[in-house]
């Protein structure tokens, strides 16, 4: 809790970047040249060292969760329903944000500046993208961040490493390794956001003026907008048809732990208070023990949604119409990839670049929402933990229904 806490001021340096480089931006909107050759090129080596870390956190962080089941027979249907469950309300969610953005889009302005400029590769069809998931190359997909197949790629060695048993060990331990080292990594470059922020806005206001300004607060609205429907529709439906529980009572023993984690902003933080909530609204240990870290870890409903909400609104100021096909793409990268995302604050700038290479998207864009990152982040982590919570209370009411089935069973023989 103390290595949350220590990490706070980090969105209050992210803010005071992004309000200097806004002034900064509007000093320099008669000699925006100034800002462009002078300052953006710092902004550019951050964005280096952003996309730099992405492969390594995805290939290492999904090993690393696949490796840790062990046995998959010990895991049984626990394991199956929550990991089920997990994938289908973070898809679900990455939809309602996508929704709820063109929806919406129509209020996000073009931004018009030529130094930020982009042309949308051709968009392959849906047959096209399906077939591209799995590559025929295992060190290609990294050269080329191609991040849905470095999840397969991921997918397949983690559980190539489970089925070998004790000769997978040795390499087990190098995941364990590189996946603590990525992590490492991730949270210094996290450290640098702040200049990061101030050298990439504040060419774009000088090019651009503050028009900017209003999107800001029109895509935070949306995406919370996005985060309350998510959590009254999906979390109310499933909490009452499959855990039997009352929506009202559900979030009204979920408040502490919501509370905590919209202070927090870290899923992994929040942890402790959510598994003594769930265990009073009637959850058993040993199924919260298990569900609760695994949807620390690959559950990110939250996350889905924002990046969802955030890669309408770049590619609409980047003046870019993204097609179907590409929005589909935007759902399997967000749903597959959310099992790498790190339940630490700051973690959804690094997924939100991966998803936006996913499409083709400049991963400059980031810039655009990179300061009021914190502000998303708050809601978008309050969105995870309640949906760990309520994942917990259907797959214990389940397996409480299995186990009563068998007993019953054994009974009538």
């Amino acid at each position: 809790m103390s290595k949350e806490k220590k990490k706070l001021p980090l969105a209050l340096w992210i803010f005071v970047g992004l309000v200097l480089g806004i002034l900064a931006g509007a000093a320099l909107m008669k000699t925006p040249e100034i800002a462009v050759n002078y300052i953006k090129p710092f902004g550019t080596l951050f964005l280096n060292l952003v996309k730099f870390i992405v492969v390594p956190i995805v290939l290492f962080s999904i090993m690393s969760g696949v490796i840790s089941m062990k046995d998959m027979r010990k895991v049984g249907s626990i394991g199956v329903r929550t990991i089920l469950y997990y994938m289908c309300t973070t898809a679900v969610a990455v939809l309602i944000g996508l929704v709820m953005a063109n929806v919406f889009k129509g209020n996000f302005n073009e931004l018009t500046t030529s130094g930020l400029e982009y042309e949308a590769a051709a968009a392959p069809s849906f047959i096209e993208t399906i077939v591209n998931i799995f590559p025929s190359n295992a060190v290609a997909p990294m050269v080329d961040a191609n991040m849905l197949q470095v999840i397969v790629i991921a997918l397949f060695f983690g559980f190539g490493t489970i089925a070998v048993g004790e000769k997978g060990k040795p390499f087990a331990q190098f995941v364990e390794s590189a996946n603590a080292v990525s992590m490492f990594i991730m949270d210094a470059i996290i450290k640098l956001s702040p200049i990061g922020v101030f050298c990439l806005i504040t060419p774009v206001v000088a090019e651009n003026g503050t028009k900017i300004l209003g999107d800001l607060a029109m895509v935070l609205g949306v995406a919370y907008i996005a985060y309350i429907l998510h959590m009254v529709i999906v979390y109310s439906m499933t909490v009452r048809a499959l855990g039997g529980l009352s929506p009202f009572k559900f979030f009204k023993g979920m408040l502490p732990a919501i509370m905590m984690a919209f202070s927090s902003a870290s899923s992994v933080g929040t942890l402790p208070l959510n598994l003594e909530c769930v265990q009073k609204l009637g959850a058993k240990k040993d199924v919260a023990s298990f569900v609760l870290p695994l949807g620390a870890t690959i559950n990110m409903d939250g996350t889905a949604i924002y990046q969802g909400v955030c890669s309408i609104f770049i590619a609409t100021c980047f003046g870019i119409d993204l097609t179907l096909g590409q929005q589909v793409t935007i759902i399997l990268t967000a749903t597959l990839a959310s099992i790498g995302t790190a339940g630490v604050p700051g973690a959804g700038m690094i997924m939100l670049a991966m998803v936006l290479q996913s499409v083709g998207l400049p991963v400059e864009g980031i810039a655009l929402v990179a300061g009021i990152d914190r502000i998303f982040d708050m809601g978008r982590t309050t969105v995870n933990i309640t949906g760990d919570a309520a994942c917990t209370l259907c797959v214990s009411k389940m397996e409480e229904k299995r186990q009563a089935a068998i007993e019953a069973r054994m009974k009538a023989l």
